[in-house]
């Protein structure tokens, strides 16, 4: 038996991409589509057409323009365009409408999250099921990924719970992170069409919960480990929803990402110095001394190189790496840090960098291609993350021969084996 699947994500490498929700999105995709006797034909994957995504003019010119609800809209309705683009083994459909996504950022610019995101990721989860629902073919499951699909859900059970397409069709949500919540004031309800009082949005309540709401309605859960799974029942780790995941029961599992050893193989990657593997691990060091000459470190030096790559984010633990930085520079060792996001978490490292810029070097943008030399550059990798899910730079660094040093949590503790990995 086939079933016909479909997801709606906020990010899918390599179009959007500021973690590893893109990469787990791309490569699930693919994976489904493979599988024998599994998905009926290739998986759609919607996504926002952010400013900057890549796109073909065939492509643009082919879209197909839908008109959709639009709560905010002088007529209650807008038009957008869905743009079908074949990538390798899915179907990409971005959801085009300039005035929600054609900004500088995804989610926020440097003033904070965009005020009107309820409305944006609304309207994206409005397009993608009445693009699904034009196609008119049903359904099976809907696999939906974090906050920013939180709407679906809801317009599933309200506006389509008599659809032919869409009536039927089974809720996945999966949780990459707990931390964001897409939490819509009161005063910011109507951008979602809802109220206070209106059956979804309790009387008097002061605004929704989107990702718990969505948590609620979805027929199956799962997050991306099973020691994360397990710490999410807790009020520790559960980010306000432990309570609400409990009370699934065995519909909220924990099923372990994994990594595209295709995408991720340093005997193939054209980005490093040189390619090594297991069996000649001669190129690491070239590309060791290349990332040592790319930061103006010593190229010849034998001390120990530590790389660390993420979001600036207190949950990634950057701020336990700048206090610890002192510490290991005297012991000798070299740091090598890419991220970019919170400013007064960039700041001390920077002050690092200004003090010993010949030992520790701060790469503050998101490179792709830099990370991959960090990867293979690095005598050993850092993920002092406060919490994680799963993560896929431990991973990526066991691939790449750079063992991980972790922080025993969530995924982390499923992925490195102590003294083994």
């Amino acid at each position: 038996m086939t079933i016909r699947v479909a997801f709606l994500s906020a990010e899918c490498e390599p179009w959007a991409k500021t973690g590893g929700l893109a990469d787990v999105v791309d490569a699930l995709a693919r994976a489904l589509g493979v599988l024998p006797d599994g998905v009926d034909g290739p998986v759609d994957v919607f996504l926002p057409r952010y400013r900057g995504v890549p796109v073909s003019a065939a492509a643009v010119g082919a879209g197909r323009v839908l008109r959709v609800p639009d709560p905010m809209a002088p007529a209650g309705m807008t038009e957008v365009t869905v743009i079908d683009v074949a990538a390798d083994g899915y179907r990409l459909r971005l959801i085009d409408h300039p005035g929600a996504f054609d900004r500088d950022g995804f989610y926020g610019d440097d003033e904070g999250d965009f005020i009107d995101n309820a409305w944006r990721f609304g309207l994206f989860s409005r397009a993608a099921l009445e693009a699904l629902r034009a196609d008119g073919r049903p359904i099976d499951v809907l696999h939906l990924h974090d906050w920013h699909t939180g709407p679906a859900p809801i317009f599933r059970d309200v506006r389509y719970a008599d659809d032919p397409t869409l009536g039927r069709t089974a809720i996945l949500l999966t949780l990459h992170n707990l931390a964001y919540h897409g939490w819509t004031p009161r005063e910011r309800l109507r951008e979602l069409g809802l109220t206070p009082g209106d059956g979804i949005v309790p009387t008097g309540a002061d605004g929704l919960d989107l990702l718990r709401s969505a948590i609620e309605r979805s027929e199956f859960v799962n997050t991306v480990s099973p020691t994360f799974a397990s710490e999410a029942l807790t009020p520790e780790f559960g980010m306000g929803l432990d309570s609400t995941l409990r009370g699934l029961g065995d519909r909220f599992v924990g099923i372990l990402n994994g990594l595209d050893t295709t995408v991720w193989d340093p005997s193939t990657d054209t980005e490093i110095a040189a390619t090594y593997s297991r069996a000649d691990r001669t190129g690491k060091l070239a590309a060791r001394a290349d990332l040592l000459e790319r930061v103006g470190f010593d190229a010849e030096s034998d001390a120990a190189i530590l790389g660390m790559i993420g979001r600036l984010d207190p949950q990634k633990g950057f701020d336990l790496l700048a206090a610890a930085a002192p510490a290991l520079l005297d012991l000798g060792a070299r740091i090598v840090v890419q991220g970019s996001g919170h400013p007064e978490l960039a700041a001390p490292l920077r002050r690092l960098v200004a003090a010993n810029p010949e030992r520790i070097a701060l790469i503050e943008r998101f490179d792709p291609v830099m990370a991959r030399r960090i990867y293979a550059g690095v005598d050993f990798f850092l993920m002092p993350s406060r919490f994680e899910p799963c993560g896929q730079g431990q991973m990526i660094a066991l691939r790449y021969g750079s063992p991980p040093i972790v922080r025993r949590t969530g995924g982390l503790a499923d992925s490195v084996v102590d003294e083994i990995s």
